[in-house]
Parts: structure tokens; C-alpha cells; sequence
């Protein structure tokens, strides 16, 4: 029984490439590492209304669900970075935590 269900995972993971039918829009677009945060965010939050609004594929959904994983990570970095930035300003200020507190 195991084994079917690691048939069925593998399937899965090989997404779009089984059975997908031929110019499906499947294949999820690697995110540039270049893109703004603004960006990234405003294209993640149309990732979501898209799945929200249902209508797609499984397919379709999986690389919608994809490419908002990957538009996460790179509004993630962007907000370590600029937290990373903040604590630093911090701590270089004289009066350093309290000008952070206020």
C-alpha cells in the first residue's frame, strides 16, 4: 500500500509533465531574483485571487501555488533585508534600542 502512494507522490511531482496537454499554461516561470519587493508582492497577491477564484486546473493551480511560494521568498529576503537594515541603523544611533521603541 506504501508503494502506491509513493507511485501516486512521484506522479505529482512530476506535475504538468504527465498527461499535461500540449501550450498548458503548466510550467511555472522562474521568479527573477532582480524583482522589487513591490513587485514580487503585487504579483503574489494576484496569485492568490487567481486561486482564490478557482476555475484552474489542478495543473494550472499547482504552478499558481509554485510561483507564490517562490514570489514569498523573494518578498521574505526583501523584508530580512531591510529588518537586517534597521537593526543595524539601530545600533550604530547613540541612543540605540530607544530610538527604536519610541
Amino acid at each position: 500500500m506504501a508503494k502506491a502512494k509513493t507511485d501516486g507522490a512521484a506522479d505529482a511531482e512530476q506535475g504538468a509533465a504527465v498527461g499535461a496537454e500540449p501550450g498548458a499554461a503548466t510550467a511555472v516561470e522562474p521568479v527573477d531574483s532582480t524583482l522589487g519587493y513591490e513587485q514580487a508582492r503585487d504579483e503574489l497577491i494576484e496569485v492568490v485571487r487567481s486561486l482564490e477564484a478557482g476555475g484552474t486546473t489542478l495543473e494550472e493551480s499547482l504552478a499558481l501555488w509554485e510561483r507564490g511560494e517562490a514570489l514569498a521568498k523573494v518578498c521574505r529576503r526583501w523584508l530580512d533585508g531591510a529588518r537586517a537594515r534597521l537593526d543595524a541603523a539601530l545600533a550604530e544611533s547613540p541612543d540605540g534600542a530607544e530610538a527604536g521603541r519610541a
